[in-house]
């Protein structure tokens, strides 16, 4: 929790990890350590757990807390560990963020309630509830439309972040670049602003954005973690070329519903024991697998290293 007092020092490629299941689909804690390990080692400058691409909602709140645990331990404040403690409902929402905060965590991502599509007012209350609950802990908000059915409006974004001392930044998973450049111009640059949009990462940094959570790290950190660096000291050629050369292995991860090509790969290349995600997902089919297959062979070289990582009997 060293990076707690200071939220402006998470920046640039935060890793938000896949959750390993063992074949017989119980959550695989020693092959989750596995990967953070990998992930610093490649480079990473933070680490998630529990958005998205970690399959939140096939989990149980004990599983998620624990998950939220193995990964703290495993980073051991070495880099920023932001995790996703966020549900449809607040007293879970509440548990795992009060998890996350015991665990060390520096920093919550808290997604907005999904499925319910609540109003901006009821956003709003929503999220001034939990920051105030958690007044030693940064609260960023995860807007991903996509899956939630409802979008933070910069408006609300901006009464939070006045508002609010502890509500720090959002991770913006939306196609629509000039939502993140008007949450932007109504916050100032003290907001961080991450991008959950694989392709969108590059472009949110000219905007001023402090980095990106990308599915694409689960692969590719290295490559991710170079692409901001470049940025950062100048080099937007070799940014650009890295953005160009990651497409394949972005769209890889969506051949068929994120995380199940991304397993299939982190299998493949030994990292973790077991592709299994849980229902309703399922492991991608043959035609998948065939497109996966050429998709990892056009982006090859941005793929990382595993030697010293991969698992026994891989």
């Amino acid at each position: 929790m060293r990076f707690r007092s200071d939220p402006r020092s998470v920046k640039g490629s935060i890793a938000p990890l896949m959750t390993p299941f063992t074949a017989d689909g119980d959550v695989d804690h020693a092959g989750l350590a596995n990967l953070v390990r990998w992930q610093l080692s490649a480079g990473s400058h933070g680490i998630s757990i529990g958005g998205s691409t970690g399959e939140p909602g096939a989990q149980t709140i004990a599983e998620r807390a624990e998950a939220i645990r193995t990964v703290a331990a495993a980073v051991g404040d070495r880099v920023p560990f932001v995790p996703g403690t966020g549900s449809a409902k607040l007293d879970e929402t509440l548990e795992l963020t009060a998890a996350a905060r015991d665990a060390g965590a520096d920093a919550a991502l808290v997604i907005t309630p999904y499925y319910a599509r609540p109003t901006q007012e009821a956003l709003y209350t929503w999220y001034r509830t939990v920051a105030l609950e958690f007044p030693d802990l940064p609260i960023v908000a995860y807007n991903v439309p996509s899956r939630t059915s409802v979008d933070i409006a910069p408006e609300t974004v901006a009464r939070l972040f006045g508002e609010l001392d502890n509500f720090v930044g959002v991770k913006e998973t939306t196609k629509d670049f000039e939502h993140f450049s008007r949450v932007l111009h109504l916050c100032g640059p003290e907001l961080l602003v991450w991008s959950g949009i694989e392709l969108l990462c590059l472009p949110l940094l000219a905007l001023g954005g402090a980095g990106f959570v990308s599915a694409t790290a689960n692969i590719a950190p290295a490559a991710c973690a170079e692409m901001y660096e470049a940025w950062q000291s100048g080099g937007l050629a070799r940014a650009r070329e890295i953005h160009y050369g990651l497409h394949p292995l972005v769209d890889l991860l969506f051949v068929e519903t994120n995380p199940a090509p991304g397993k299939w790969v982190l299998e493949q290349r030994g990292l973790i024991g077991s592709g299994f995600v849980r229902p309703p997902l399922i492991t991608p089919t043959a035609p998948g697998v065939g497109r996966i297959k050429d998709l990892m062979a056009r982006g090859e070289r941005y793929l990382t290293a595993t030697e010293g990582f991969t698992v026994e009997g891989k």
